[in-house]
């Protein structure tokens, strides 16, 4: 139940013990006129809907709330002081810019009493001016229409994933949230609590399903696809259909399963339907494994072991080395160059972020030094050699990449609906974006899965395919898991059974699969950018629902 009340009548209820915690702070407070927040500082407060903090009297906070997968849910947290004099009090001798430099807020989170989660925010967000004049702010802890905007966001889905979602079972609970600043130098300083709130929870997450009432779409032919008649666990999937509309699953827009080159299920979500053209993000990045493949069968390139040095005059940009101008196409294309780039470390000077602000993304990645120390030809994701890979192939393909492309990859698959991203010299960015509908990805992922025929027609040599798709590299840090020519490989585990595949992923949980001993290509699109669950929820989606459903009989 939501219960309406004004703070500054309320007052005598909220944590004493959070405004004591201040101490310093206190004292040294900038000057707080709002009588509600003078009321109500070191409180958390929350909310179903974002507050306007000129209209604090008139918010709706809660004291109790029902949870469910499509709720949302908001903070407005009341400060006694800036969050730049909190991180002052910890390291008096250091200026603003230093303190933000090296320090944030430090989030708690309890269920039921028991701390589940504790995040050390990275610097950087809250932005400057907000942490060196705001006292009192309102952000989304949950917000379904602008899912990732915010990084309070993030460290609810990072709670959430590192086990607020298995403590946040359906039933009562109690939800606590306490903010201290902190302090990075070469140890972790932490300051006193600033802030706190609970709210209880009436947690309802857990869908009941109608199989009598849900019912699966009727598959329909598509060009290059007939209908499969093969039997499937359709309970299965009318589970995970019901799982999907209910929100477990979030923001997915398509479901669909080739079996034996046939159409089996085709299911759309959140608005989409069979036209709709999905943002796949780094999904795009594999159509430069595919080009270049086709390229060296063309004779525009020897072979993915040609050098950087072949095709740029790399004495012409910053850090030459004869290491750099040694780097092969394939070490870009299994992310295994030493440039110093990785889009996993938000100080890497390779970052793709550092990337996009740039006028010539080339030059970005040409510039860069290389690292033999660190990489020492190890996996490392770097977003800037996929991109590097388009931009050198749209030199020696004859009309750019963008003609080359329709006229060797698209048009044999007969796909026509498509739109590229482009990079800041209008060469197709092959870093990510491309757009297509799903059915025409799952022409993508079938040709791979026809050894590159597609219609009788050989359109990827198949020698390229399995290079493509073989086990070149380990993925750092992840155990069984490795990279082929910009596609992943796993091993799924079901019922005993083990299931590997290559894949093509990309932001938001957009995936292609092509299954290794079995007859499928999958594909999964979706739009939870940014969301720490964006591919776990994918994965569990493939282990408890798809796969179980339609391998076997």
């Amino acid at each position: 139940m939501i219960r309406s009340f004004t703070f500054l009548l309320c007052a005598m209820m909220f944590f004493n013990a959070a405004v004591k915690a201040q101490g310093k702070a206190v004292e040294s407070q900038v000057v707080i006129q709002n009588p509600i927040h003078k009321a109500n500082i070191g409180k958390i407060a929350f909310s179903a809907k974002p507050v306007k903090i000129k209209e604090l009297g008139n918010a709706q906070f809660l004291n109790d709330y029902q949870l469910t997968n499509k709720s949302n849910l908001f903070i407005t947290v009341f400060l006694g002081n800036t969050m730049t004099s909190y991180l002052k009090q910890l390291a008096p001798t250091l200026d603003s810019n230093t303190l933000l430099q090296s320090g944030n807020y430090q989030f708690s989170f309890y269920v039921d009493q028991k701390l589940v989660y504790q995040s050390n925010l990275l610097p950087g967000a809250p932005r400057a001016n907000e942490q060196n004049t705001f006292t009192v702010w309102t952000k989304p802890l949950i917000d379904n229409e602008n899912e990732g905007a915010y990084w309070s966001q993030s460290a609810w889905n990072r709670f959430m994933f590192n086990g607020g979602d298995s403590a946040l079972t359906d039933g009562k609970h109690v939800l606590k949230i306490e903010l201290r600043p902190y302090l990075k130098s070469t140890t972790v300083i932490v300051g006193d609590v600033i802030a706190a709130g609970t709210l209880n929870l009436l947690v309802n997450r857990k869908p009941l399903v109608d199989f009598g009432n849900e019912k699966l779409a009727p598959v329909k032919a598509y060009d290059g696809f007939a209908v499969s008649k093969e039997s499937f666990n359709q309970d299965k999937i009318k589970a995970l259909k019901a799982n999907v509309e209910a929100g477990v699953f979030k923001h997915i827009t398509s479901v669909v399963v080739i079996k034996n080159g046939k159409i089996l299920l085709e299911e759309y979500f959140n608005n989409a339907n069979r036209d709709s053209l999905h943002d796949v993000r780094s999904v795009g990045k594999t159509f430069a494994s595919s080009l270049t493949g086709i390229a060296i069968n063309d004779g525009l390139l020897k072979s993915e072991n040609q050098t950087l040095g072949e095709f740029y005059d790399l004495k012409a940009y910053d850090h030459y080395s004869p290491k750099k101008a040694n780097t092969s196409i394939k070490e870009l294309l299994t992310m295994s160059a030493d440039f110093d780039g990785d889009d996993a470390d938000g100080d890497s000077p390779g970052n793709e972020e550092n990337m996009y602000p740039t006028d010539d993304w080339v030059k970005f990645t040409l510039d860069l030094p290389v690292d033999t120390v660190k990489y020492k030809g190890q996996w490392h994701y770097f977003t800037a050699a996929a991109m590097l890979v388009g931009s050198l192939l749209d030199k020696v393909v004859p009309g750019h990449l963008e003609k080359y492309a329709d006229a060797k990859l698209f048009k044999p698959l007969n796909i026509t609906n498509y739109k590229w991203q482009y990079t800041p010299q209008h060469v197709v960015n092959t870093a990510g974006g491309i757009r297509m509908n799903a059915l025409d990805f799952a022409k993508f992922g079938q040709l791979y899965k026809n050894n590159g025929i597609w219609q009788g027609k050989q359109v990827l040599p198949k020698q390229w395919v399995e290079k493509s798709l073989s086990r070149q590299i380990p993925v750092t840090g992840r155990k069984d898991e490795y990279y082929g020519y910009l596609f992943w490989n796993k091993t799924y585990q079901v019922n005993g059974k083990a299931y590997e595949t290559s894949y093509c992923a990309g932001n938001g949980g957009n995936k292609i699969f092509v299954f290794k001993d079995q007859p499928l290509v999958v594909v999964i699109t979706a739009t939870a950018y940014g969301t720490a669950y964006g591919h776990t929820q994918v994965d569990k989606m493939m282990e408890d629902y798809i796969l179980p459903a339609v391998v076997g009989k």
